[in-house]
């Protein structure tokens, strides 16, 4: 059995002459504990809301998006999408027109990104898991355009799920040459009626500010006949999704760009992982405050100890051995504050996530849920497990072997 190892592990169980030091050692380990618990239970609410705002994107975000590198547009008929919009594993294959626009209703008005999508844009989404009304979602019907827009952007213009008469929309126009005495022709109007739904996902980026229209209708207004701002795509069930991501990449070359949902949504992941690693940056701080309890209880168990080390010396085991049982002593104390933190954030994360203790706001329905969520991912525990080892063994190295080089230098 490792010498260093077997003498530690005898100190840390055993009674000491002074009752202090065990207190001091229970509350280091406890502190650690705490440390350890805080960053479990913080990295998985992170991960819980990560998760839930992906819930969200994967009911109107296509799986895969083909985009122009450089412009808003490109030809519908473009070799690269063709070749792409004709691989055998895509199943659903949507044109999308996207721009922004004025729209007025009434004395109301707001500025609106429309999408102008094909007729098998409910094929390619989920957008009908989504939508409010008694209508079903539609694009158009004979000579009628439908337009669908959020939730939000309805209560601003003052529609309902089903208004009455016309939505205009304003863009500018892209050609020619304008009249300053005749503003009204530097824009194309155009105008849709109520598709008898609005769509809801509790996401203000959408629910604030995107129209669904007829693709054709987009491509009149901004003056985009026979051009396309996106592909958007869903696979087959079967596909390789990285695999097939890659081939679409290699055909589309330098022109386009292959994104998946979380690229798509780039900026708003951005920010929240940059926020979860503020919070583990200053819950590892609290961590290291708590491991400087771990020296106190070791500088008073060296103390206390002198006489063992004597003992030991004259036994044969040398000045190395001996600073090695106080560093052991040191991390076994972080090592059982990391295992019991891990634990008891674990069965909190358990709790919440099956009982909903921690509510969000003072009535159920204020908020897209009603607890926080939680979603415990392996290697968070590893890292979590990782810092509080590094972090409790380079607290315990210097000061171990600073007060043991001092108490083996007055050794008698």
């Amino acid at each position: 059995m490792n010498f260093p190892f077997y003498i530690a592990r005898r100190y840390l169980f055993s009674k000491k002459s002074t009752h202090a030091i065990n207190v001091i050692s229970g509350i280091s380990a406890g502190g650690v504990a705490l440390a350890t618990m805080a960053l479990v239970v913080t990295l998985s609410v992170f991960n819980g809301f990560h998760d839930l705002v992906a819930s969200f994107f994967t009911s109107f975000d296509p799986q895969l998006k083909v985009v122009p590198v450089e412009g808003k547009t490109a030809p519908a008929d473009d070799p690269a999408l063709t070749a792409i919009r004709q691989m055998e594993e895509v199943d659903v294959a949507t044109e999308c027109v996207q721009d922004q626009a004025l729209a007025v209703y009434g004395n109301k008005q707001s500025t609106v990104i429309v999408k102008g999508v094909d007729d098998n844009f409910a094929e390619l989404t989920h957008i009908t898991e989504i939508l409010y009304g008694t209508g079903e979602f539609a694009l158009h019907a004979a000579n009628l355009q439908y337009g669908t827009p959020g939730i939000q952007l309805a209560q601003v213009l003052g529609l309902g799920a089903r208004w009455e008469g016309y939505l205009y929309l304003f863009a500018p126009q892209r050609e020619g040459q304008f009249d300053a005495t005749a503003p009204e022709q530097a824009f194309v109007t155009d105008s849709l009626i109520s598709s008898g739904v609005l769509f809801n996902m509790q996401q203000s980026k959408y629910d604030r500010h995107y129209l669904v229209a007829p693709i054709a209708f987009a491509r009149n207004l901004f003056g985009q006949q026979g051009m396309v701002s996106a592909l958007e795509l869903r696979l087959k069930p079967t596909a390789n999704f990285s695999a097939v991501k890659s081939r679409m990449q290699e055909l589309a070359g330098d022109r386009f760009k292959v994104m998946d949902r979380y690229e798509q949504q780039a900026d708003t992941y951005q920010i929240m992982n940059i926020e979860k690693l503020i919070a583990y940056a200053f819950l590892t701080f609290i961590l290291m405050v708590a491991c400087f309890n771990i020296i106190g209880s070791l500088s008073m168990l060296i103390i206390d100890k002198k006489e063992d080390v004597n003992t030991l010396h004259n036994m044969g085991a040398t000045d190395s051995q001996i600073t090695r049982i106080f560093m052991m002593e040191g991390r076994m104390i972080a090592m059982a504050g990391a295992v019991i933190g891990i634990l008891l954030g674990l069965l909190l994360c358990w709790l919440q996530h099956t009982f909903g203790i921690v509510a969000l706001g003072g009535s159920s329905g204020s908020f897209v849920v009603d607890a926080y969520p939680v979603s415990v991912h392996f290697w968070d525990i590893v890292i979590v497990f990782v810092t509080v080892v590094a972090v409790s063994w380079l607290a315990v190295w210097y000061p171990v072997r600073y007060l043991s080089k001092r108490l083996l230098g007055n050794r008698q």
